[in-house]
C-alpha cells in the first residue's frame, strides 16, 4: 500500500472520529459503533484493508490501546467511589460471568455437537464485558459515579475470569483431564486479581517518587506511558493480569495523596507528585486517538464468512442481553436508581478478550476451532451493535420506560427522556 493514501486515510479517520464524538454527545449513538462499522466496511465488506496488512504490529497495537484506555480509566477513579463500589462490583462480576457462561454453554451444548466442555469454554470466552468498549462509553453517559465505577471495574475483572476459565477448560479438553480442578482455577483467579493490583500500586508508588526527578528533563511527558508499558509487560511475564495492574497504577497515580501516610513518608524524601494538568490533557488526547484506530481495527478483524456461525452468534447475543436483566436484578442493590439499573442491564458488549481467546482453539488444532472463532467474532459485532442501539433508545426515547418496568423495586427518579434533554439544551442556549 502506498504511503500517500495511508496518510490521507489517517487524517480523514481522525476528522471522522471527532465528528462521531460530536454525534454521540448530541444523539447518544456511540462513536465506537460508527468506528467499528467503518472497519467492517473497509475490511470484510469492501476488502480494502485486512488485519494481515498490519502484520505483527496489529496485536501489539491492540495491547497498547488497552493499556492506555485502562490507565486513563484508573486516573478517573476516586477512593471514596471505589470503596463504596467494591462490594457491588464483585457481586455483579461473578454473577454476570457465571450466568452468561452457563447460559451460552447450555445453548451451545443443546444445539451443536461441541459437547459440554467445549460449550462451556465458549461460554467462558463470552462471559465478560469489554473494558475497551465499556470504559470510554460509560464516562460519557448520564449515570451516577458509583454505577459507572461498578461497570468499569466489572469489565476489567471479567477479562481475567474469561482468560483463566476459558484456558482451563481448553486444557481440560485438549489433554483429556478426567478431573477438572476448580480449586486450582479459583486460586489462579484470586492470585491474578490481588497480586496484579498490588504490583500496580507498588509501581505507582515508586513512580510517584521518581516523577519529580524525571521532570528535570525538558520533555518528560512520554515517560509515564512508557513506565505503564514496562509495568504491564513485567506483570504479564510473571503470569498475572497486566490489565488490572494498568488500572490500579492509573488509580494510584491519579490519587497520590494515598501515599501521604506517616509510615510511607518515612521512606519518601518529599511529598509524592501526581500527574500535572498537561499530562492529563495529553493522556486524554492519546486515549481519543488510540481508541479511534483500535475500534476500526476491531471492525477489520471481524470475520463473517460462515453464515451459520453468524446466525448462531446473533442468537447467543440476544440470549446474553436478555439474561443481563436477571443478572442486574440479582446482584445490584435496590439503592441504585432505575435509570442506572437500566443502563447496567444493557452494558454487555464483547471485545478484545473474546476475540483473542477465540483464536486459540483453532491455533491448537481443535476440530471445531473455526466455528468457535467465527461465532465469537459474530457475538463481538452484534453485542456492540445491540449495546449501542439500546443505549440510544434508553437515553433518547420513551423505550427507557419499558426497561424500567423490570426495575420497579429500585429508586425512582426523574427519567431523562429525549424531550427533556432537548429542553435542557434549549435552556443552555
Amino acid at each position: 500500500m502506498e504511503t500517500a493514501p495511508v496518510i490521507i486515510f489517517v487524517g480523514v479517520l481522525v476528522f471522522l472520529a471527532h465528528w462521531f464524538s460530536g454525534i454521540f454527545s448530541r444523539t447518544r449513538i456511540p462513536d465506537v459503533l460508527m468506528l467499528i462499522l467503518v472497519g467492517v466496511l473497509l475490511g470484510p465488506v469492501l476488502k480494502v484493508v485486512s488485519p494481515e496488512d498490519f502484520g505483527a504490529v496489529g496485536p501489539v497495537f491492540v495491547t497498547v490501546a488497552l493499556v492506555i484506555i485502562l490507565f486513563d480509566g484508573g486516573i478517573g477513579l476516586h477512593p471514596q467511589t471505589l470503596q463504596s463500589s467494591l462490594r457491588d462490583t464483585v457481586i455483579l462480576t461473578f454473577t454476570g460471568f457465571i450466568i452468561s457462561m452457563l447460559l451460552v454453554g447450555t445453548i451451545t451444548a443443546w444445539t451443536t455437537s461441541l459437547g459440554w466442555i467445549r460449550s462451556l469454554m465458549l461460554g467462558a470466552i463470552l462471559g465478560g464485558t469489554s473494558s475497551a468498549v465499556v470504559v470510554p462509553l460509560v464516562r460519557q453517559l448520564r449515570m451516577g459515579e458509583q454505577s459507572k465505577t461498578v461497570l468499569m471495574l466489572e469489565s476489567v475483572l471479567t477479562d481475567v475470569l474469561c482468560i483463566i476459565v476459558a484456558l482451563g477448560l481448553l486444557d481440560a479438553y485438549m489433554f483429556k483431564e478426567a478431573d477438572f480442578r476448580i480449586g486450582t482455577m479459583i486460586g489462579k483467579i484470586v492470585s491474578s486479581f490481588l497480586l496484579a493490583a498490588l504490583l500496580g500500586v507498588v509501581g505507582a508508588f515508586a513512580w510517584s517518587i521518581l516523577l519529580h526527578r524525571v521532570r528535570t528533563l525538558q520533555y518528560s511527558i512520554f515517560t509515564t506511558p512508557a513506565f505503564v508499558f514496562v509495568l504491564y509487560g513485567i506483570v504479564e511475564l510473571l503470569g498475572y493480569s497486566g490489565a488490572i495492574s494498568s488500572l490500579t497504577f492509573g488509580f494510584a497515580i491519579g490519587n497520590a495523596e494515598l501515599f501521604n501516610l506517616p509510615i510511607i513518608q518515612r521512606y519518601v524524601p518529599r511529598k509524592s507528585i501526581s500527574l500535572n494538568e498537561t499530562e492529563k490533557v495529553f493522556f486524554a488526547e492519546a486515549v481519543f486517538l488510540i481508541k479511534t484506530f483500535f475500534f476500526v481495527y476491531v471492525g477489520l478483524s471481524i470475520k463473517l464468512a460462515d453464515f451459520w456461525s453468524v446466525y448462531f452468534g446473533l442468537f447467543l447475543t440476544l440470549a446474553v442481553f436478555l439474561s443481563r436483566i436477571l443478572v442486574v436484578l440479582l446482584s445490584v442493590q435496590r439503592s441504585v436508581t432505575r435509570w442506572d439499573a437500566s443502563f447496567m442491564a444493557v452494558m454487555v458488549p464483547k471485545g478484545l478478550a473474546p476475540a483473542v481467546l477465540a483464536s486459540i482453539p483453532l491455533q491448537r488444532g481443535m476440530e471445531t476451532g473455526a466455528f468457535i472463532q467465527n461465532a465469537t467474532f459474530a457475538v463481538v459485532l452484534f453485542s456492540i451493535l445491540l449495546n449501542s442501539l439500546l443505549i440510544f433508545l434508553l437515553d433518547k426515547t420513551s423505550f427507557s420506560k419499558i426497561y424500567q418496568l423490570f426495575f420497579a423495586g429500585y429508586v425512582k427518579e426523574e427519567s431523562f427522556s429525549g424531550e427533556q434533554l432537548a429542553e435542557e439544551r434549549r435552556e443552555m442556549g
